[in-house]
């Protein structure tokens, strides 16, 4: 049986409806079915942050089935988002996964790959790439741990501005549109680099820059609920999961 290399970005667990959990969860049993590897490129959560001794328990089912595909030799590397990039100790040993801030370099299907999750990417937009560092940063960290974990999630549900924008919003295609762009100048600056992967943008996108080199966006599973499979012959294809209560297995997204 073929086993597949899975990306997928953005689920944003926390703003998605309880439904959308549980789908993830059956696409993260169909990765244990038929995958040899997975690739989340940020923002599996919405907000997550370890204190020393209390973890966010309410997405115990998705990390429960990410942990059994750890345990099952399947290889899952979580890259830290704008949302969830305070990872540490449990999702590294209690979970299992192989948490990343980026951007990262790896490999997929053999050959050398950047990902990247796409905030703060290039040089511009100074403001957020500033913010970035100082909530990022031990003293800010510091002290948000010393809040109560209740009243830490109640603030980080407030600041929290996770949409479900159409893609037609002009501030989701310029967002696209830059991360694309970025994308393409590492292929063009990198003449060995395979795939440049991004998140971020919410926007599916899988191009083929030059031939068999690849600019992959996983989209989001706020709207879209895409996902890419790389086979093994190294050909990419971008998929959609069914939405429905049933369990189903997944489809080809059209075009």
């Amino acid at each position: 049986m073929a086993r597949y290399e899975f990306i997928t970005s953005d689920i944003h667990l926390g703003a998605v409806p309880d439904r959308t959990e549980r789908a993830f969860v059956r696409f993260i049993e169909h990765v244990g079915a038929t995958g040899r590897s997975l690739l989340l490129v940020g923002d599996l959560f919405d907000f997550w942050f370890e204190y020393r001794s209390v973890v966010p328990g309410r997405h115990f089912r998705v990390l429960a089935a990410l942990s059994e595909l750890v345990r099952a030799d399947i290889p899952v590397t979580l890259l830290a988002g704008n949302h969830d990039a305070w990872g540490g100790r449990f999702l590294q040993e209690e979970v299992g996964l192989d948490f990343r801030a980026g951007p990262l370099r790896m490999e997929l299907a053999g050959r050398p790959a950047l990902v990247a999750h796409g905030d703060g990417l290039g040089r511009g937009d100074l403001r957020y790439r500033m913010l970035k560092r100082v909530i990022r940063g031990r003293l800010t960290i510091g002290a948000f741990r010393a809040l109560h974990p209740d009243l830490g999630m109640r603030i980080a549900r407030r600041v929290s501005r996770t949409e479900a924008r159409s893609a037609d919003d002009p501030r989701v295609r310029s967002r696209a549109k830059f991360i694309e762009d970025w994308g393409r100048a590492q292929l063009a600056a990198e003449p060995t680099l395979g795939w440049v992967v991004c998140g971020h943008a919410h926007v599916p996108s899988l191009i083929e820059v030059e031939p068999a080199r690849y600019y992959i966006n996983a989209g989001d599973w706020l709207t879209h609920f895409t996902y890419v499979v790389i086979d093994g012959t190294g050909a990419p294809a971008l998929r959609e999961w069914p939405q429905d209560e049933a369990p189903a297995g997944p489809q080809a997204r059209p075009g």
